[in-house]
Parts: structure tokens; C-alpha cells; sequence
């Protein structure tokens, strides 16, 4: 039987500790709440009538409930107040020497058989219950903030953490509505060892000027499905916070390179940039504290005209390819308004593609997403071809056939030779290198990558990749083309990866590494994902829906322009598409989907 927590202690009562004082009184467990200072407790209390008043508003609490809620609270100043609770739980800034010295005094204060408990997110279980004289009883209870909505609390064990307290804390979480994931001790725990990573890199993307802010954030959230993009979260985060985790782990685990906070990080905690809590950091905000952006100097001017800016004016649109991706390329044209030529190697591939086409078109009708007017003004629009020929008087081309640099180069050279000039050549490349594309033609100004992402009618995201060889002109056509067909293009340099795969696909790495060294299992990691930071589909999920050799094979093409030991593919990733294991498709990935 798991003993029965009565009382808790929580310390320090930031946005953090006052919301785990929330989750705690909220499941009828009486709560003593401590800070250092009167005014600090105020603070707290502010914090936690704020939240509830809230709740209450959006009819989410009852009036009553509330009030129940603020009276199981005990407000107090100093740790000895905690002389007689069964759990304390230490919530108080991310400083070791500050977590060890709080501790040695609880060790002092608290009754023998009560838990020590820290919220730490990236700080070392271990060295902090090694400054009391009661080890086996301190273990991590991460919680994720907001603590009262988010289901995950990851429930940190050392090496010496008694198994009867792991389990108790285990129940506490069933007991709290949480999902608990329980793990040793290792620096960023799950969530943030994949998260941080994540977030460095997009700073350097940003730091080397390879995106602006809002096209990387803009393209994780609509190319991944992500609730916030990478430098919006680590406004929210704070990049104080942000950088003592990233060293923290960078090292605590293992000198890895990619945890190394990014200069540009430290610059701005300097310069008192620390994102919403200051008012600015990678964004600017209405006030500190506020997630009102307001507009900077930075803010880009996305008025119709200026986008249409040196533009050229397209009409007509040829699209090479018969697979999944040209056929929704080929509606989304459509349906814009464009006329069409769509070209493929032969009769009956066309016969096929038209079909798919209208098959969709027809979904639409159904679904009463499109009229039976504008589904046949769409068909009627395109032409069905099985020769480039026909390319001759277009205004651009979109190439999307399959990912081989010697298919898209002789294609590309091909087209060269056919299209009049002046005329847009874009690839839909996900990997290649679009320079490479590009310089097989005796008009590179002319070409440039436009990643559209599957299916290509629903995802609003379009990469626009530029070579150091495309003029602005093309880029502003490819721009003012996205715009026209209602997607949000992002514009990026042509490295590998663009700027989805190039922060996707290390993560995804990072969760295969994770379960390979069998540190957390594939459930687990899923959860800590999905729940702790929002994700739409956990790491392994995702992996077997795009297919673990797709997966293997974009990794390799970062590992090998980017020559970064920690973007190496992970040998269990190698392995299982050896093994032919390559997700859905095959019925096995790390999971298998034959049983299901």
C-alpha cells in the first residue's frame, strides 16, 4: 500500500511553485507554502488567486471549489514551518548551491520519514539529496508549467532513491490526475535533453541570419503542427532559464557540441533581453510579463504590395511528376486559379494522376469544402501531357519527381533547353541541394527550391529555398506565388535540411539515441513529448508514419553537410531499417502496427 500524503510543503512560490501549490490544494491535499521574504509570499499568493480567479471566469471552478482551494493553503515565511508535512517539494530557482543548501536545511527541519522532493528540470538528482543525510528519500518530481493543465510529471530517481518512495510519488501523480514517467537521474531528464537541443539549433539558425525569426517559427508550428515555434518558446521559457539548462547539460552530458548554449543566448541575458518576463527577447512585447507581441525594428513589412515587389507575373504552370506530391501540387495550382499542364512519362500515368486529382477534388464536394462549380473549374483547367514539349510558353515550372540528383539534374537541363526565358524552375527537393539543380541549367538566377509539405492541399507550409545563384526577382515571384495560393512561404538558404528537416530530424535522432542506450522506453518518451511539451505525435509516432528509412536517409544528409558528431544516425535507427522494420508502411517500426 502506498502511504497517504496529508500534508505537502512546497518552496518557493514563483509561476512554478504556485502552480504545483494549485495542483496539490485542487486534489484536497492541505499545502503549506513557503517563501523567504513576506513580500515574496505575496507574490505567491497573488499568483495562485490569479489562477483561480481565471478558472473560475472560463467556468472551469466553482466559486465554491475556489474557495475551498485557497483554504487548504497555509502561507508561510522560513522552513520551519515544514516541521511536520510528509512531502516537501523544492521549486526555487535552477542554482545547485541554492537547491543543496535548502536541502540540508529541509534534512534539518522535516519529520525522518518525509519525502524530499525537487522540481528541477535539468539540474543533478543526485548531487542535490547528497547534501542531506537522508539520500534514499529525496527524489525529482519534474512538473511542466503550467503545472495545474499539464498532464506529465516526470518522477527523477537516483541511484540510491528508495524503490518504496519512487512508488509512493508514483500513486501521489495517479492521485493528482498526472501521467508520471519515471526515470534515473541524467542531465535534461527526457523532455528537455530533446527539447534543448531543439531550441539551440534554431538560435543558430537565427544567430547565423539563415531564417528570420518568424519564418523558423512559423515553419515548425505549420509544417510540424507544433503549438509554438522554437524562439516564441524560448521567449516564454526565458532565455535566462534557457541558458543555465543548456549548460547545465551541456555539461553534465557528455560535452555535447549542440548543447552548448549559442552565443547569441548569453548576449541577450546580458543585455537583459530575457523574453516575455523583461518585455523582449527574440520578440518584442506589450509590457513584461505580457505575450502581446508588438512590432520592432525587426518586424517584416507583409503588406500585398511589397510581397508582389519585382515579382514576375505567372499564369500558366507546368508540373513534372506523377506521385502523391505533383498531384496535390497540381490541385492546389488548380484551384488557385492557374492554368495547369501537368506532364508526366506517359499516357497512362497521366490517365492516373488525372484520376487522383479529381478523386480528391471530389472529397472536397463532399466534405462541402468546394463547390461542384469550382470542382470542375479546377479540372478544367488542366491539361493532361506526357512530353515537356509542352512546357514551351509556361511561366513556371514545378519539378517534382523522384529525390535523385541525376533525375532532377538531366530533367532540369531538359527544361532548360524547352522553356522560354524569364521562366521560374523550382524543385520540390526535400534533401538535395537545389545549387546542384541549379548549375544544370545555364540559368541558375532562375531557379529555386519550393518544399512543398505532404498532403501538399491541406499543409499551408512552403520552403523557399534560395541558392547563393537566385535573384531577388525569382525569389519575389516565389513569394508572391505562395501568397496567391494561400499558403505561408518561409524563405531559408540552401542548406540541408531547410529549416523543418534541419530541426526535426536531429530531435528524432536524439529520441532513437534515448531508447537505444535504454534510458526511457518508446511509450514513455511519446508521452513526455506529447504531454510535457505539446506535440502533436510523440518521437517514435512520427518516425513510422514518415518512414524509418526516409528518416535514416535525411540524417544521413545532415550528418554529412553539416559534419556534426551529434547529428551522427543513431546505430538502433541504422539497424532497424536493415531489418526492413521501416514503420507503418511495413507494419513494423518501433512499433508494430500488424496487431493493431
Amino acid at each position: 500500500m502506498a502511504r497517504e500524503f496529508t500534508s505537502v510543503g512546497v518552496v518557493g512560490l514563483g509561476t512554478m511553485g504556485a502552480g504545483i501549490v494549485e495542483v496539490f490544494a485542487r486534489n484536497g491535499i492541505d499545502v503549506v507554502a513557503v517563501e523567504i521574504s513576506a513580500n515574496a509570499l505575496e507574490r505567491g499568493r497573488t499568483t495562485l488567486t490569479g489562477s483561480t480567479d481565471r478558472a473560475v471566469a472560463k467556468g472551469k471552478l466553482a466559486e465554491a471549489d475556489r474557495d475551498a482551494l485557497l483554504a487548504r493553503v497555509d502561507w508561510q515565511v522560513g522552513l520551519d514551518a515544514l516541521h511536520s508535512v510528509d512531502l516537501v517539494i523544492e521549486a526555487v530557482p535552477e542554482h545547485l548551491d541554492l537547491k543543496q543548501r535548502i536541502f540540508a536545511e529541509l534534512d534539518r527541519v522535516c519529520k525522518p520519514e518525509a519525502i524530499l522532493a525537487t522540481n528541477t528540470s535539468s539540474l543533478s538528482v543526485t548531487e542535490i539529496s547528497v547534501a542531506t543525510t537522508r539520500p534514499n528519500q529525496v527524489i525529482g518530481i519534474h512538473f511542466f508549467n503550467p503545472a495545474p493543465v499539464m498532464k506529465l510529471v516526470e518522477v527523477v530517481r537516483t541511484v540510491v532513491t528508495s524503490a518504496d518512495v519512487v512508488a509512493d510519488v508514483e500513486a501521489l501523480c495517479e492521485r493528482l490526475g498526472k501521467v508520471d514517467v519515471t526515470i534515473s537521474d541524467r542531465a535534461g531528464f527526457i523532455a528537455n535533453a530533446l527539447l534543448f537541443g531543439y531550441l539551440n539549433h534554431a538560435v543558430s539558425m537565427f544567430e547565423s541570419r539563415y531564417a528570420t525569426r518568424e519564418d523558423i517559427d512559423a515553419a515548425m508550428k505549420l509544417g510540424c503542427g507544433l503549438p509554438m515555434g522554437p524562439l516564441a518558446l524560448m521567449d516564454l521559457i526565458g532565455l535566462d532559464t534557457a541558458y543555465e539548462i543548456l549548460d547545465t547539460m551541456y555539461r553534465r552530458g557528455g560535452r555535447d557540441r549542440r548543447h552548448a548554449p549559442v552565443p547569441l543566448i548569453k548576449q541577450m541575458v546580458t543585455a537583459g533581453l530575457l523574453g516575455r518576463k523583461s518585455g523582449r527577447g527574440f520578440y518584442t512585447y506589450e509590457r513584461p510579463g505580457s505575450p502581446v507581441v508588438v512590432p520592432d525594428e525587426h518586424t517584416p513589412v507583409s503588406t500585398g504590395a511589397a510581397l508582389a515587389d519585382g515579382a514576375r507575373a505567372i499564369a500558366k504552370v507546368g508540373i513534372v511528376g506523377s506521385g502523391t506530391m505533383a498531384t496535390g501540387i497540381i490541385e492546389v495550382f488548380a484551384k488557385a486559379g492557374y492554368e495547369v499542364i501537368s506532364v508526366t512519362r506517359g499516357a497512362e500515368k497521366s490517365a492516373k494522376v488525372c484520376e487522383a486529382v479529381k478523386t480528391s477534388l471530389n472529397k472536397g464536394v463532399v466534405r462541402g469544402k468546394l463547390s461542384e462549380t469550382d470542382r470542375d473549374a479546377a479540372l478544367g483547367r488542366v491539361t493532361w501531357s506526357a512530353t515537356l514539349d509542352h512546357l514551351a510558353d509556361v511561366d513556371l515550372v514545378v519539378e517534382a519527381v523522384v529525390e535523385e540528383l541525376s533525375v532532377k539534374k538531366a530533367l532540369f537541363a531538359s527544361l532548360d533547353e524547352i522553356c522560354k526565358p524569364g521562366v521560374v524552375l523550382a524543385t520540390t527537393t526535400s534533401s538535395l541541394p537545389v545549387i546542384d539543380v541549379a548549375m544544370a541549367t545555364q540559368r541558375p538566377a532562375d531557379v529555386i527550391g519550393l518544399h512543398f509539405f505532404n498532403p501538399a492541399p491541406i499543409m499551408p507550409l512552403v520552403e523557399i529555398v534560395q541558392t547563393i545563384r537566385t535573384s531577388a526577382e525569382t525569389s519575389a515571384t516565389a513569394r508572391a506565388v505562395c501568397a496567391a495560393l494561400g499558403k505561408t512561404g518561409v524563405v531559408c538558404g540552401d542548406r540541408s535540411g531547410f529549416i523543418v528537416n534541419a530541426l526535426l530530424f536531429p530531435y528524432l535522432n536524439d529520441a532513437v539515441k534515448m531508447l537505444e542506450a535504454s534510458y526511457s522506453t518508446a511509450d514513455d518518451i511519446d508521452y513526455a513529448m506529447k504531454l510535457g511539451c505539446g506535440y502533436p505525435m510523440g518521437p517514435f509516432e512520427l518516425l513510422d508514419v514518415v518512414g524509418l528509412d526516409v528518416s535514416l536517409a535525411i540524417q544521413r544528409e545532415l550528418y554529412l553537410e553539416l559534419r556534426e558528431p551529434g547529428f551522427a544516425p543513431a546505430p538502433l535507427l541504422e539497424h532497424l531499417v536493415t531489418a526492413g522494420y521501416l514503420g507503418r508502411k511495413s507494419g513494423r517500426g518501433f512499433r508494430d502496427h500488424t496487431k493493431r
